[in-house]
């Protein structure tokens, strides 16, 4: 083979593999380019780097975007969060639909380091909307499509943000609208009644001392209204983990006030299956595709 030919194929192998490179590594950007607010500074002005929030993001290649956006928020009980299976791997799925994807690295509470715990998360979520739809144009994306997706605790952050989106508790000078223009809640955490709650969501986000009232605030069926933004669910009947009556109680909330709403209940598929429930030959994200389309957040075709 000759030099040339050769020199060639490699020239092409290296850029095929930092496509690949870059397609595992999204740019991440920091959440706020001032000071984070209700965060405390620590001694010595150390502070670990998982209490700084941040968004990863995934664009669609170039020319296929449909300028729909998904801001994704990972599970994990608000002690940890599911980056890959519930983050990354979901944006990368979301890519293939033309849609722009944004994992957000959201500040697990914690009264170390935020006055008010319970709304660090919500401060978060808020924030990436509002970063989101500032940068539309630089991204490509149509501000009145612009949903939020969340998984299990993540859930929670979504369902929080989609029903207290009145409530700013950011500064946002320029008043983007904060309301989410639909959800997407897989296996969520909804309502903190001890018969259907996830204890340690509720504990790990309120106190385990939290008063009835503050529970109810962050029981997210009972803040549905007429303006709670259309909403898919997904939960499986053995998940005994976040019982599947959270996506249930949410569900029936949506209907009393006649916002469009879509709910998949699986026969088996516990808790946490990300993108795939082995039990089924299923997909649960196909079903959510064609929820979107039949809403027309996405294209038909």
């Amino acid at each position: 083979m000759k030099p040339f030919v050769c020199l060639l194929l490699a020239s092409i192998a290296i850029l095929k593999l930092s496509d690949v490179l870059a397609q595992e590594k999204p740019q991440e950007i920091p959440l706020y380019s001032t000071a984070v607010p209700n965060e405390k500074a620590v001694k010595g002005n150390e502070k670990p780097e998982d209490r700084v929030p941040t968004l990863s993001i995934f664009l669609p290649e170039k020319g296929h975007g449909n300028g729909t956006a998904v801001i994704v928020f990972p599970g994990g009980g608000y002690t940890h969060r599911a980056m890959n299976h519930e983050g990354f791997d979901v944006a990368r799925k979301l890519n293939e639909q033309g849609i722009a994807a944004f994992v957000v690295k959201y500040r697990l509470p914690n009264p170390a380091f935020n006055p008010k715990p319970e709304i660090a998360p919500l401060q978060d979520a808020q924030q990436s909307i509002r970063l989101v739809r500032t940068k539309a144009q630089e991204w490509n994306i149509d501000p009145t499509k612009v949903g939020i997706m969340g998984f299990s605790a993540g859930g929670h952050l979504a369902s929080t943000a989609g029903t207290h989106f009145t409530q700013t508790t950011i500064d946002n000078p320029l008043k983007v609208n904060l309301r989410p223009d639909f959800m997407l809640l897989i296996y969520p955490v909804i309502n903190g009644d001890p018969q259907v709650a996830h204890k340690g969501s509720f504990e790990h986000l309120l106190g385990k001392n939290a008063t009835s009232e503050k529970v109810q605030e962050f029981s997210n069926d009972r803040q549905v209204t007429a303006q709670t933004p259309p909403t898919f669910l997904v939960h499986a009947s053995d998940d005994e983990v976040v019982k599947p009556e959270n996506s249930i109680l949410f569900y029936q909330a949506l209907l009393k006030f006649k916002i469009p709403a879509e709910l998949h209940i699986y026969q088996q598929g516990g808790h946490g299956f990300g993108l795939n429930n082995k039990t089924t030959q299923d997909s649960w994200f196909d079903r959510c595709v064609n929820w979107m389309k039949s809403n027309k957040i996405i294209p038909a075709s």
